[in-house]
């Protein structure tokens, strides 16, 4: 009986023993089955991504459409691009589809970035971004308001912080502008060096625009990635979070906005101040530029000054933020002489206008208010301003200033009843470093509702009949019943003024 009583006890142990010895292989294969699904999710999405961006930007160019407002003067082989060889039609389903396709395969590769080579990332990134380079300005007519400052300043004698394109309206650039009779918001930087473009062909300067849109989202991609591996992260997931966002590839990048300036700056600055040995006064210098080019870069500085943790150099990053102010104003005086801050005054035209899919002016409507009352886009602005105050406190006790001023500025594009869509990449470099993975899911969430949008499908919930400012062809504002879509220039003006500002 006893030998009969130990040997199932024995058998037992050895049989747990055999599990044991069989878990560490079985741990293994199950891993290795897990990556090669990643890699396959992962290799399916790349390619989602290079294709979906090919038919946008060819489909776009192939015939005069409202996914390119510059239609408006015309249709030139140099405005619609080479792809327009390709003959892809694009209408509203495929245009929604293409960028659902475009949005599911980011998913996928954000899923899967690590287990992907980078030379796949890279070369996926890369072609993706001059695919969309090689359209024509989706979405928006922003960038031939570039042009049009440029050319009023170079070739006019007109300052465009005191002048609007409208006082030339036999320069080649006015048919193709969306916004005619308005100041420049833009930086004296930006500004002054886009006077280079006025003795240049109005393709030649679109084109140049388009190359330091591609250029300097590039550049920020890449630098994001190396302050991602400087602080920890993976380099690999950074540079595809911000170099296939959809926002940065369809809007941003695709409608040649100089927001891609401001990225470049703000990657910049991240790389200098990561890692063991940070250059915050290069980091505060690199803030100083995106400045230049627009006001919101500047909401970083303040950060970037309480980053280091001694007072002293704290201090320093404040003598060299202040001489890179000094500098930039030296040459907004040299440019503008006593309007050399005109382009504040122009920014704050902007923040009186409500563009139509803000959350200031959709939470209006959703609690039954007309139109989007001054008392209710106060009351986001001191929202913000105790957002933002609360988090410099915390950087100020130490907090990482990244993720402070990661949450600060979707509490900006948040707050702002002048909320355009490609704004939503401010944030991206930010969210990509600061290894904070709720402010990268408030990202995400941003980016999405940047591109729900201006999709068919979110039409009956965010966009209801009603009344917007169209412009005529004697230049007169009315008000037509419509319905809001591609055309971002739709706007609300308080006390319901009817003046036309070029939507």
């Amino acid at each position: 009986m006893p030998a009969l009583t130990r040997a199932p006890h024995v058998g037992a142990k050895a049989a747990a023993r055999s599990q044991d010895d069989r878990a560490p292989g079985d741990s293994c294969t199950a891993r290795a089955d897990s990556q090669r699904l990643l890699q396959v999710l992962g290799w399916a999405g790349l390619a989602a991504i290079v294709a979906s961006a090919l038919a946008i930007a060819a489909g776009a160019a192939h015939a005069p459409s409202q996914y390119v407002p510059a239609r408006s003067g015309g249709w030139p082989d140099w405005l619609a691009g080479p792809l327009h060889v390709l003959g892809i039609s694009i209408g509203r389903a495929s245009f929604e589809a293409y960028t659902l396709v475009l949005c599911a395969g980011y998913a996928a590769v954000l899923a899967s970035a690590r287990t992907l080579p980078a030379r796949a990332l890279a070369g996926a990134i890369l072609v993706s971004q001059a695919v969309l380079f090689l359209g024509p300005p989706l979405i928006s007519q922003d960038v031939f308001g570039y042009l049009g400052f440029a050319r009023m300043g170079g070739l006019h004698g007109l300052d465009p912080y005191t002048h609007i394109p409208a006082e030339a309206p036999a320069d080649a650039a006015f048919p193709f502008i969306g916004w005619p009779f308005k100041h420049s918001p833009y930086g004296p930087l930006f500004t002054l060096g886009s006077y280079a473009l006025a003795p240049l062909s109005l393709a030649a300067g679109l084109w140049t625009l388009k190359a330091l849109a591609l250029l300097s989202s590039l550049a920020a991609t890449a630098l994001v990635a190396r302050a991602a591996g400087r602080v920890g992260g993976s380099r690999r997931w950074a540079a595809a979070f911000v170099g296939l966002n959809p926002v940065l590839l369809e809007l941003a990048l695709g409608g040649a906005h100089n927001d891609t300036l401001v990225l470049l700056a703000l990657s910049a600055a991240l790389a200098l101040s990561a890692g063991a040995h940070p250059r915050f006064r290069a980091a505060a210098c690199a803030l100083v530029a995106g400045l230049g080019v627009k006001v919101t870069a500047g909401l970083a500085l303040p950060f970037l000054l309480l980053a280091p943790a001694g007072t002293r150099e704290r201090l320093r990053v404040g003598v060299a933020a202040a001489g890179a102010l000094a500098a930039l104003a030296a040459l907004a005086l040299i440019g503008f002489g006593g309007h050399a801050l005109g382009f504040l005054g122009a920014v704050g035209e902007q923040q009186q206008l409500v563009a139509t899919h803000s959350i200031p002016a959709e939470t209006a409507r959703l609690f039954g208010l007309s139109g989007t009352p001054s008392w209710w886009r106060h009351l986001f602005g001191a929202a913000f301003a105790i957002a933002a105050a609360l988090a410099l406190w915390r950087t100020a006790r130490g907090s990482d200033w990244r993720v402070m001023l990661g949450w600060t500025t979707l509490a900006l594009l948040v707050c702002t009843a002048w909320l355009l869509p490609w704004y939503a990449i401010w944030a991206l470099p930010l969210a990509a470093v600061g290894g904070d993975r709720r402010l990268r899911a408030a990202t995400l969430v941003l980016c999405a509702y940047a591109i729900l949008i201006h999709l068919p499908l979110a039409d009956p919930l965010l966009s209801p009949k009603r009344a917007a400012v169209h412009r005529t062809a004697a230049g007169v504002g009315v008000r037509a019943p419509a319905r809001d879509g591609l055309e971002f220039a739709r706007f609300q003006i308080p006390g319901d003024v009817a003046r036309d500002l070029g939507g």
